[in-house]
């Protein structure tokens, strides 16, 4: 076959037999001392191209680019969004070769589960606008349906007194008391609560008793006060054995007699407070407090002090409570044992819940007013414990009690079993009012306000 031959004809090598040397090289590579080093590359006078410079060239070749009218060089950095709404200016991100890249999904952030929180109760709260209401007045506002005003806000707390007030209470709006607000239109909302309003005074020495005696008589006769009025198992029903203790052998024949047998003549509520669980039940263990305790000198004799308190208890109505309202006195079922270990008995021994007694939730208020005088009697001359209590005179007074029944137990009326009672004849009276003389014996008088 045809072999194509060279254009030109090569030169001798000068490796031929007698032929001649053209390149003078003596047979050597003319290329035998080429350094291809750096500096040999950057002189070169042409330079290949990157891969992908002849990629992107062969195809703008046919297809040009188009401008986005957002690339930027990469030596220019990243543009800046404009400013909205104060916040910090957004920084657009751009790829090696200038394209924009797509913003990153953000975290989410804990602004996100709050707004969605929010978003559901707001959302239940408008499903339920009525349960909201009551919810919101039994914690801070009226009864139910009333809109809470700034009137519902709770009175700061009176001081206990330190001597007999010379006016009754500043009358205020009459509301009806509930288990939640039991103290709702009455004066005694803002009285001290339970032992906070028993302040014993400042002692000095009487007669043969020093400071010290007198001191321990005074906190003696305040701790009389809270186990006999003011013990929670003794409001319920209970026997006061805490109180009993505290008593001289002699001055408990009295109260002893009452408890075991009471009648129009020994009435245990006399000295305690005590409700039949089985017609009304304490609300809580809170009784509101007032009065005050002075003390003199009963010369020969000893120490006299002297106490006038007005307890305020709030109760609501047990599960007899509606029959009971509607029975005559004379068909009004015995009293209940007495409990023989001191103790109330729970409200699980009545017939039935007290749950069960239509409108349970409206409360009432007995209101029990106490003038009593304690007497310390000189040990050298009486035959007397001058660390027990005796009792010189007490007499007290019942607001919203039953005044035909004498079983040892108060019998409050409820508003929601209201009926008739013809045996109050006696006048109207305020029984927070403790500005006058307690008298005794005019006969059953009916109360301006509970």
């Amino acid at each position: 076959m045809p072999i194509a031959e060279d254009p030109e004809p090569r030169p001798a090598e000068g490796r031929e037999p007698g032929g001649s040397d053209p390149s003078e090289a003596g047979g050597k590579d003319p290329f035998a001392g080429l350094v291809l080093d750096e500096e040999f590359v950057r002189s070169a006078a042409v330079k290949e191209q990157s891969g992908r410079t002849r990629v992107l060239a062969a195809r703008w070749k046919h297809t040009p680019p188009v401008d986005p009218g957002g690339r930027r060089s990469v030596n220019e950095g990243p543009a800046a969004t404009k400013r909205r709404f104060g916040r910090r200016p957004k920084l657009q991100v751009v790829d090696p070769w200038g394209n924009p890249r797509p913003p990153k999904r953000r975290r989410l952030e804990w602004r996100t589960p709050l707004f969605i929180v929010l978003t559901i109760a707001v959302l239940l709260a408008a499903l339920n606008v009525d349960g909201l209401r009551n919810w919101y007045a039994d914690h801070y506002g009226e009864s139910s349906g009333t809109a809470p005003s700034a009137a519902t806000t709770p009175a700061p707390t009176v001081a206990p007194e330190t001597a007999k007030p010379t006016a009754a209470p500043p009358s205020v709006d009459p509301k009806q008391p509930t288990v939640t607000r039991p103290w709702a239109g009455s004066p005694a909302e803002t009285w001290p609560t339970g032992a906070a309003g028993i302040e014993i005074p400042a002692a000095q020495a009487v007669g043969v008793f020093d400071e010290d005696q007198v001191t321990a008589q005074l906190k003696l006769v305040k701790d009389f006060l809270v186990a006999a009025n003011l013990d929670p198992q003794v409001i319920a029903g209970g026997k006061p054995d805490g109180a009993l203790a505290m008593m001289d052998r002699a001055a408990q024949e009295k109260p002893s007699r009452a408890l075991a047998s009471p009648d129009a003549e020994h009435d245990p509520t006399s000295w305690f407070p005590r409700f039949d669980p089985r017609e009304a039940i304490p609300v809580g263990d809170t009784v509101k407090v007032q009065g005050w305790m002075k003390f003199e000198s009963d010369g020969d004799r000893g120490l006299l002090v002297h106490t006038d308190y007005t307890f305020v208890y709030a109760v609501r109505p047990g599960p007899e409570a509606e029959q009971r309202a509607a029975a005559s006195p004379t068909a009004r079922p015995s009293a209940p044992d007495a409990p023989s270990d001191g103790t109330a008995k729970p409200v699980s021994w009545t017939l039935s819940p007290a749950d069960d007694v239509a409108g349970d939730t409206w409360t009432a208020r007995t209101i029990v007013r106490r003038a009593t005088d304690f007497r310390f009697y000189d040990p050298g001359k009486y035959r007397a414990n001058p660390q027990k209590i005796n009792i010189s005179m007490t007499k007290s007074n019942f607001g919203n009690s039953s005044c035909d029944t004498t079983d040892g137990y108060f019998h409050p009326q409820f508003r929601q079993f209201a009926r008739p009672h013809p045996e109050v004849t006696g006048p109207k009276v305020d029984p927070y009012d403790h500005s006058q003389e307690l008298e005794t014996g005019h006969g059953c008088h009916q109360t301006s306000r509970s």
